[in-house]
């Protein structure tokens, strides 16, 4: 997998998902030595289940585990520390990672209660605990999830995980932006497998899941939360961190200039899985945006990035929405004012893509369908 890829895989299998996309990244080559001490820093902010849209689903750390160990590999450790008031003992049982250490014999290292020292990041000091620094090649798994005050949480942000409380209270009187990016110049981001299957639009603690059925590889961590912002409704150059770790060195800032491999069609049809994996209900959110959307057959990855662009317009803005947008296969060529998505090419008006972003969406909406209710 080169550094500038991002690889894409839809489904209802967390598990495999994963696992399939540590193949086709060739993520063996990408470690090298099996004797290699690996870690895999999932978000557990919070003790919530991931169908509640804010932690790491366990079954895709499970995946890559299970592809770990058929390659050879020592077993991972698992790191993390749930944020300040939250407590990472408790995080571990309810989010289903002390059953995953139990399954797979992998380690799970609370750093909450971690020792830690302080390293020079670009010309900031940064406390950083010491079991993350003792990681050869490190995995993150983040939830694509919106944030109340950077907008966004993905991959830079969700290292915040492996530094002491103290640091993350610290990091909060600087206003978040600066000490994430400078943290990310020194912390491993060596594989990123981010968890999109449901994550919340706006709230890092959950509680309003849009389903969305998606899992993505990346290996350059600024380039994978700049395409993350696209797919959520945002402008990167609007979520700072971003922008400044780019800067910085970490990586590549502009989305454009990730070459996007999808390994499984948007479309697949719902059956299960195997995993016995089970869909979250709709959110609130979803529940709120349903009335302006007639949906008919459609995918679940082109139907949150809908639901993000709806979510990003205010009140006066989808007020004027004249009629519902249309979405879905059942839309295939027929026509109609204002639809989403390739399915509705016969349409009026329609924005492009299979799945479109929720930036795409959004713009469609402000330049086309809402000019028109002027």
């Amino acid at each position: 997998m080169e550094k500038d890829e991002i690889l894409v895989i839809y489904g209802e299998d967390p598990a495999e998902m994963a696992y399939k996309l540590a193949g086709e990244a060739s993520l063996a080559e990408l470690i090298g030595d099996r004797n290699k001490r690996i870690g895999l820093k999932p978000n557990l902010v919070v003790a919530r289940p991931a169908s509640d849209g804010a932690t790491t689903h366990p079954e895709i750390a499970r995946g890559i585990i299970r592809y770990l160990h058929e390659q050879g590999f020592r077993t991972p450790a698992i790191l993390e520390g749930s944020w300040v008031g939250a407590r990472t003992a408790e995080a571990f049982p309810r989010c289903g990672y002390t059953r995953l250490a139990g399954d797979t014999g992998a380690e799970l290292i609370n750093t909450q209660t971690d020792k830690a020292q302080f390293y020079d990041c670009r010309g900031m000091k940064i406390e950083i605990c010491d079991s993350a620094m003792a990681i050869d090649f490190m995995i993150n798994l983040p939830v694509l999830k919106g944030h109340c005050q950077t907008r966004l949480t993905c991959t830079l942000k969700n290292n915040k995980g492996i530094i002491p409380d103290r640091e993350k209270r610290r990091f909060h009187s600087l206003g978040l932006h600066k000490p994430i990016a400078h943290l990310n110049t020194r912390v491993r981001n060596d594989f990123i497998v981010v968890d999109g299957i449901c994550g919340d639009p706006d709230f890092e603690e959950g509680g309003n899941p849009v389903y969305a059925g998606r899992v993505f590889a990346a290996r350059d961590p600024v380039l994978c939360d700049a395409w993350a912002a696209v797919q959520m409704g945002y402008d990167p150059a609007g979520i700072s961190y971003i922008g400044l770790a780019e800067k910085l060195g970490v990586g590549l800032g502009d989305p454009h200039k990730a070459v996007v491999r999808e390994l499984s069609p948007p479309h697949t049809p719902y059956q299960g899985s195997k995993s016995g994996f089970q869909r979250p209900r709709p959110g609130r959110l979803v529940q709120q945006l349903s009335p302006l959307i007639r949906e008919d057959g459609a995918c679940s990855a082109c139907y949150a990035a809908l639901i993000f662009a709806l979510a990003r317009m205010n009140r006066n803005e989808t007020g004027r929405l004249k009629e519902p947008l249309c979405i879905g296969q059942g839309f295939r060529g027929k026509g109609g004012s204002a639809g989403i998505g390739r399915c509705t090419a016969g349409f009026t008006a329609s924005v492009k893509g299979c799945p479109p972003s929720g930036a795409d969406i959004l713009d469609f909406l402000r330049d086309v369908t809402l000019r028109k209710g002027k």
